[in-house]
């Protein structure tokens, strides 16, 4: 049965996550041959995001443009979308898994005192019915979840479900919609960035990681270049950042952020449990380490027993002469 979906878009610094387009792709899914609608909430002119989203499969697009939804918080953007939401009546919503979703997601579910799967890896329908899955147990285990009646509302993992093609002759309605946002508790007075250069950590499809054994903050030079070189981003275990060599904004894990990036190339990371939550899921796992019963080597596809100081610098010069040939 056809549905209404209604795909919850995000922005960063004036351009759509790469997770918007994945999640409209799941809102096609969902809709199975119904309307896929997108909301974009922000301020200024967001008509050319909005178009954006229409050629990655939305039949149309609303924009909220408010000078209180100029930066993210809670309670701007939860108004603003369940206004969306009560004029739309929607049968589903599917928003991406990352901080804005986990934060804004369970506040809307709770308004609209619905169900939430959260965190969902692939969907699909089977039977007429919406069937989501998401991993358990720190990334050990999967199950899946299946919405047979009501609101189908789901945050979907960045990086798992392909996004469909870009086609700039689709032709989708964009229409403005002005919203009241009013008390609002959270005053952002300043916004200092930490993150990583480059590609976003959750989108990014190459990973570099580095561990306690790159042994300083300059051990971190060479796997920037590897990931330069392959054109990902770096990123680090909790030791790493524990030790003071990277900042947390880098750090991958359970405590840190989940990635299911193509390739994840671990440089001396022993593979403590809640490193492998964050990152068990890559499609290849490539570990480099001198203790060959290093648990990182039980889930790595392939692995390097060796100085990572010496091994990195040879597959930099590897990869360069690739290109070069290429």
């Amino acid at each position: 049965m056809s549905k209404k979906v209604l795909v919850i878009g995000e922005a960063r610094e004036g351009s759509l996550r790469n997770v918007t387009f994945e999640a409209i792709a799941a809102g096609n899914i969902v809709s199975d041959g119904g309307e896929v609608v997108g909301v974009l909430c922000g301020a200024g002119d967001l008509n050319s995001m909005a178009q954006e989203m229409v050629y990655y499969g939305a039949s149309r697009v609303i924009t909220v443009s408010n000078e209180e939804l100029k930066t993210y918080t809670s309670d701007g953007y939860g108004q603003a979308i369940y206004q969306v939401i009560q004029d739309e009546s929607p049968e589903g919503i599917i928003m991406g898994h990352t901080a804005i979703g986990k934060d804004v997601t369970p506040k809307l579910a709770s308004r609209l005192e619905s169900g939430l799967v959260s965190d969902a890896t692939e969907v699909v329908v089977e039977n007429g019915n919406i069937v989501f899955t998401r991993p358990i147990y720190s990334g050990k285990a999967f199950e899946k979840k299946e919405v047979t009646d009501g609101l189908v509302f789901a945050t979907i993992r960045p990086n798992n479900i392909p996004a469909l093609t870009r086609d700039d002759s689709l032709a989708g309605e964009v229409t403005e919609k002005e919203v009241e946002v009013t008390n609002i508790r959270t005053i952002i007075k300043d916004v200092i960035k930490k993150s990583s250069e480059g590609v976003d950590l959750s989108e990014a499809k190459v990973i570099v990681a580095g561990g306690r054994g790159v042994k300083s903050s300059e051990g971190f030079e060479p796997l920037q270049e590897l990931a330069d070189t392959l054109n990902g981003t770096v990123g680090a275990s909790r030791g790493a950042c524990d030790a003071g060599y990277c900042d947390y904004s880098l750090q991958i894990g359970q405590t840190g952020k989940v990635v299911t990036p193509d390739l994840y190339i671990a440089c001396g990371i022993s593979g403590a449990i809640q490193h492998l939550a964050g990152m068990s899921n890559s499609k290849v796992i490539v570990a480099i380490n001198k203790d060959p019963e290093a648990n990182i080597f039980n889930v790595a596809d392939y692995g390097i027993v060796g100085d990572l100081f010496d091994v990195v610098p040879k597959l930099i010069e590897e990869v360069k002469q690739m290109k070069v040939n290429a």
